[in-house]
This record gives structure tokens, C-alpha cells and sequence, in this order.
């Protein structure tokens, strides 16, 4: 098991710790997200369990959230990226990026990807370019795939 890292700013502080993380928080703000309408609560369970998280802390609160899915080697894919909405505009979303970007794993990896149609300012700040090349990004879309279970 690895070590858990800190980042701390003022008041603000970022933990590795999974053990830490508010689950029903992330789980509230993903299913409202534009990103994941609907996702269930086992399924956030499921990725956080297998993903690289950080959680954005006010004291006890958690206030913001992102993850990375990796191989730990050579890929990693940024994603679940949120701050709440009363601390959007204080520069927290960035730091949280910045902060991943500078987590050791992340720094060996040859390539790290996200996708986003939000804050495209935001990654570009923090080092991310837009591919935007014809036929060079592929993916399966499902988009409806949290809302369309269980029935």
C-alpha cells in the first residue's frame, strides 16, 4: 500500500486518503453531474475503490473531488473532477489539478488524458492540450447507461 499524500493551501487541504472521502457527497454531485446523470451509488463505490482520488478538504468537509484512473505505469485518464459550487472561483479547482499533476505516479506516466466539455480553460492552465485531430481520439459512448439500468 502506498502513502497517502497532503497538499495543504490556507485553510484548504488535499488527501490521497480513500479512506477519507465523504462517498455520499461524490455520489450526490455525480449523479447531478452532466457527466454521469444518474450513476449509482455501488458504481461510484466500485470506481473510487479502483482509481488513484483526491479529495479537497475545508476542515472535516469535503468541498471538491477528482480521480484518475491508471495503470500506475504508463496511462492515466483524469476524470470525476468537481469543486463545490459555493467555492467554484477561488482557484481550488486548479490547485486540485495541479496537485494530480504533481502526484509521483502521475508524474511518470506517459500520457494522461481527460475528456470535458466544462472549463476547458481550467486543463489547458494545468498543462492539458486539446487533441482535436481527425480520427486520432476514439471511444465507445454510452451515455445513458446509469439511467437505463434496472429497468
Amino acid at each position: 500500500m502506498s502513502q497517502h499524500l497532503i497538499w495543504r493551501r490556507d485553510d484548504f487541504l488535499i488527501d490521497t486518503d480513500p479512506d477519507r472521502l465523504d462517498i455520499p457527497l461524490i455520489h450526490s454531485v455525480l449523479t447531478a453531474s452532466s457527466w454521469s446523470p444518474g450513476i449509482d451509488l455501488n458504481t461510484v463505490r466500485t470506481a473510487i475503490a479502483n482509481s488513484l482520488c483526491f479529495g479537497v478538504y475545508h476542515g472535516s468537509q469535503q468541498i471538491g473531488f477528482a480521480r484518475v484512473v491508471t495503470d500506475h505505469a504508463t496511462f492515466g485518464y483524469l476524470c470525476d473532477v468537481f469543486m463545490i459550487e459555493d467555492l467554484r472561483g477561488h482557484g481550488l479547482g486548479r490547485w486540485l489539478i495541479e496537485s494530480c499533476n504533481q502526484h509521483p505516479t502521475l508524474l511518470k506516466l506517459r500520457r494522461v488524458m481527460l475528456t470535458t466539455s466544462t472549463a476547458p480553460w481550467l486543463y489547458a492552465r494545468c498543462g492539458f492540450e486539446a487533441i482535436n485531430r481527425g480520427d486520432f481520439v476514439w471511444h465507445i459512448s454510452r451515455p445513458d447507461i446509469y439511467t437505463s439500468q434496472g429497468q
